[in-house]
């Protein structure tokens, strides 16, 4: 077992993200496994769903002319446009059916709001509103975080920047990560959490 300080943050393992979804990354199914042998390593255990209502902002659907992974400007700052995808009570919004979600002490839902986005685990995509996350940590006394999940450039990146921005320890094992790597975004993701002084194991 992990000393009482460390937390594990497992992102957004859901079925439209795994092979067959509607925002697939390639293999985000091969991690599962290993996910689940790592969790119970740790005494504190939170997941991450992503979670829109229908017709949400960041869909290229809610934005005539405009295709999916197209970049926009929103009031919060740019912001890719994506396929429908982990619509609130969708079977693509569940979580991979082979991730043992047992041992979640906390399962924190993001991009729940119609006009705005949210990658992080910790802020939404303005950068300011919070999800409560880093209050339950600090609350369980963690101070030491490990991410993994999906994806590395994306939900996983922001995470990661987020909490070493509040001051957590942060180290994200990237073998258990996947990416989608969009116009170069997961070399740009990897600098930006080296950056940030996220450790990448």
């Amino acid at each position: 077992m992990r000393p009482q300080n460390e937390a594990i943050i497992v992102i957004d393992v859901q079925n439209d993200f795994c092979p067959g979804g509607a925002l697939a990354v390639a293999g985000g199914d091969e991690i599962v496994a290993p996910i689940n042998a790592l969790v119970p390593e740790f005494p504190v255990r939170v997941f991450t769903q992503d979670w829109h209502p229908a017709g949400h902002s960041s869909f290229a659907t809610s934005h005539d002319g405009h295709d999916p992974f197209t970049m926009i400007d929103m009031p919060y700052g740019p912001q890719v446009l994506w396929p429908d995808h982990c619509v609130i009570g969708s079977d693509g919004a569940a979580f991979h059916p082979k991730l043992d979600t047992r041992h979640a002490d906390l399962i924190v839902r993001k991009g729940f709001r119609t006009e705005i986005d949210s990658y992080s685990a910790f802020f939404e995509n303005d950068h300011e509103t919070p999800t409560g996350l880093e209050g339950y940590l600090r609350t369980r006394g963690v101070d030491t975080v490990t991410l993994v999940g999906l994806a590395t450039d994306y939900c996983v990146n922001f995470s990661a920047v987020d909490a070493a921005r509040l001051g957590f320890k942060v180290t994200v094992i990237e073998s258990l990560c996947r990416a989608i790597d969009l116009d170069g975004s997961l070399a740009a993701a990897r600098d930006g959490m080296k950056e940030a002084g996220v450790t990448l194991a």
